[in-house]
């Protein structure tokens, strides 16, 4: 080997070890918490995995936050050698080793899909695993809903509900609060809003008579007649009116919608106070005639 030769192979050598470590500097090894990073899992611990997301330490990802799972199987949540996102949960300890979460990943993502979902009105399936005085608790696109009972077309029998698939729409979607409440009934109301606006007169069947109003089966929504706007007098029992599953014409006076309740009133519909305590059978007969005179009234009273 001549000395050239040897001199250009030196002068070869020192600059790939130069421009190697030249890289090495540039290189940004510095990663910040909340960011989202690719990883591939190198060992699994008792505790965790540790990942690979190219830095001078393996992240590690604490067995709680390797899924939405309270319990989760390691090796099949994160199977070893395979690549998948974490999110940064912890800033860089002196090693440079940061912690790592599937979980909060996940519920980011999932939380993002509700708000989607909520957005544009479609429907959810949410999984009934708990009930509690308010109404139902279930597992919806892998985040923690409720159904207050009022929502529920099932509400008097809740535990028979567990377990169970029903379909649901988003009354409120609050990451910040961790709330997701969800209503049943208001699946079947958005069907029949056409039928259901202020103002009309529609039919019904009286479903449940209480002391303070009667409840009103409006073809798969209940309203609430009541007892004041029942009639312009008094009425002291209201089963001397009513009876369970009789079809009465009632006007439609508002609809809350996020609430899942809409009033009624059958006393828009008299001539003078107590016409329906006397005359029950002609008022409800002659209703369609007398809706005009009752959409007057509703517009005074506003």
């Amino acid at each position: 080997m001549t000395s050239d030769s040897t001199s250009r192979k030196s002068s070869q050598i020192s600059f790939s070890m130069d421009d190697f470590a030249k890289a090495l500097d540039q290189h940004d090894y510095t990663f910040e918490k909340g960011q989202v990073v690719r990883g591939t899992v190198v060992q699994h611990t008792s505790d965790g995995a540790y990942v690979d997301i190219g830095g001078k330490s393996s992240g590690f990802v604490p067995l709680r936050e390797a899924s939405l799972d309270s319990t989760p199987n390691l090796a099949e949540v994160l199977p070893l050698n395979e690549e998948a996102e974490f999110l940064i949960i912890s800033d860089q300890n002196s090693e440079g080793q940061v912690k790592l979460s599937c979980r909060q990943l996940q519920l980011q993502q999932a939380w993002e899909k509700v708000a989607e979902i909520a957005e544009t009105g479609k429907t959810v399936q949410m999984r009934v695993i708990g009930t509690n005085k308010g109404g139902v608790i279930g597992d919806v696109e892998g985040l923690r809903g409720f159904i207050p009972r009022s929502h529920l077309l099932e509400k008097d029998n809740l535990d028979a509900l567990v377990g169970q698939l029903l379909t649901a729409n988003f009354l409120e979607v609050n990451p910040d609060d961790n709330k997701l409440v969800l209503s049943q009934r208001r699946v079947i109301m958005a069907a029949q809003m056409d039928k259901i606006t202020a103002g009309n007169l529609i039919t019904g069947k009286v479903a449940k008579i209480q002391p303070y109003g009667i409840f009103v089966d409006l073809n798969g929504v209940t309203g609430l007649l009541h007892i004041t706007q029942i009639s312009g007098l008094r009425i002291d029992d209201l089963n001397t009116l009513f009876k369970f599953g009789q079809e009465i014409q009632v006007m439609i006076l508002n609809i809350d919608e996020y609430k899942g309740r809409i009033s009624l009133s059958t006393k828009v519909l008299e001539n003078y106070p107590g016409e329906i305590l006397e005359q029950f059978d002609e008022v409800m007969k002659t209703a369609s005639a007398r809706v005009e005179q009752a959409l007057e009234k509703l517009q005074k009273e506003e």
